[in-house]
C-alpha cells in the first residue's frame, strides 16, 4: 500500500472529507472475518443496521491494529508493495456495489482504480469451454472493446482467461475480480495473466487473507461465486457464452436479474437439449444473443 491514511468523504456527512487509516479498517475487516460462522451475508447484515458504520466501529482498536499489522506484512511478502484498499465510505467506492445482495465493505486492490469507473460489461462462462465457446467469446470481446466497454471476468480458467486476454490483444482494458485473496493465484496456470492485470489494468479481491488462509480449500471454495455477486454489481451487463446447470456462473445470472442489470446469454446456449436454466432466466428478463446486435442495442442505442 502506497499510503498510511485514504482520504474519504462518507454519504451521511456530505462532501467533506475525513481521513480512513486504512491499516486499522484492513484490521478490523480481516477480525471481523475470524468470527465464529462469519460470511458475507452476516457480516452485510451487521453494516445494514449501522450504514454510516466503518469496520473499526465493530473492532476493538489494539485487536484491529494488531490483525492490521499481521494482513499488511504478509500482503506486502505475497504481492508487493503496490496494492491498496477501497472502504464504503469513501469518495471514489463505487456507489452500486451496494446493489449487491450482500455488498462488500472493504474491496483490496493493485492496478489502476480508475478504471472502476469505466462503462464495463462481464464475460463470463464454463472452465471448460468447448472450441465454439472460445471462438464466440474471443469474437464478442473484440465487439464489445470496440464500442468502448471495459471487460470484467473472473480470471478463472476457461471462458474468463479468454475474455480477459482477447480484451487486452485487442487493445482494450480489463479488471479481473477474483476469488482469492490478493497475492494467491487460482489457477496457478494464470500467475503471468494476473500479474500483468495487478500491474497494467485492475485486479479486486474481497477476500480475507487471514481466514482463507486459516481454512481448509475445500470450504474456500466458496469464495468463488460471492466474487461473481460483485462483478455483477460492478458492471451494467453480464453476458453468458456457455455454462451447465451446475456452474458458478448462474450466481452472477440471479444476481444481474435482481439487481436490475442486464443479462444476456448466447443463443447457442438455448440449443443445448440438456440444459434447463436459459430458458428460466429468458422468462425472467434475460435476453437471448442470436448476433452482436442483440446486445448493441441494449448497451449502445
Amino acid at each position: 500500500m502506497t499510503q498510511a491514511t485514504l482520504w474519504a468523504s462518507r454519504a451521511d456527512n456530505g462532501p467533506i472529507s475525513q481521513p480512513i487509516d486504512a491499516a486499522l479498517e484492513i484490521g478490523a475487516y480481516e477480525t471481523l472475518w475470524a468470527e465464529r460462522n462469519a460470511t458475507f451475508k452476516t457480516i452485510a447484515e451487521k453494516f445494514a443496521e449501522s450504514p454510516s458504520a466503518r469496520p473499526s466501529d465493530f473492532v476493538p482498536e489494539e485487536v484491529a491494529r494488531a490483525a492490521g499489522i499481521r494482513v499488511l506484512k504478509q500482503l506486502r511478502e505475497k504481492s508487493g508493495a503496490r496494492f491498496d484498499v477501497r472502504i464504503h465510505g469513501e469518495v471514489d467506492y463505487p456507489a452500486r456495489l451496494r446493489n449487491a445482495t450482500h455488498p462488500i465493505e472493504l474491496l483490496y486492490f493493485q492496478g489502476q482504480w480508475e478504471l472502476i469507473a469505466n462503462r464495463s460489461v462481464a464475460v463470463v462462462g464454463t472452465r471448460k469451454p468447448s472450441p465454439e465457446g472460445v471462438a464466440r467469446t474471443r469474437q464478442l470481446t473484440k465487439k464489445l472493446v470496440q464500442d468502448g466497454f471495459t471487460i470484467v471476468s473472473g480470471l478463472a480458467e476457461g471462458v474468463d482467461t479468454v475474455a480477459h486476454t482477447t480484451a487486452i490483444e485487442a487493445g482494450g482494458e480489463t479488471i479481473a475480480v477474483i476469488g482469492t485473496p490478493l497475492g494467491h493465484t487460482y489457477p496457478k496456470s494464470n500467475r503471468d495473466l494476473q500479474d500483468r492485470i495487478a500491474r497494467e489494468f485492475l485486479l479486486i479481491s474481497q477476500v480475507p487473507l487471514e481466514r482463507y488462509e486459516a481454512q481448509d480449500y475445500r470450504i474456500n471454495r466458496l469464495f468463488f461465486p460471492e466474487r461473481n455477486k460483485t462483478m455483477a454489481a460492478l458492471t451494467e451487463a453480464t453476458v453468458i457464452i456457455e455454462a451447465g446447470e451446475t456452474s458458478g456462473t448462474l450466481v452472477q445470472a440471479r444476481e444481474a436479474l435482481k439487481q436490475k442489470r442486464r443479462l444476456f446469454i448466447l443463443n447457442s446456449c438455448f440449443e443445448r437439449s440438456d440444459l434447463t436454466w436459459p430458458r428460466r432466466f429468458e422468462d425472467e428478463g434475460a435476453v437471448r444473443v442470436r448476433d452482436y446486435d442483440d446486445i448493441r442495442r441494449q448497451l449502445v442505442g
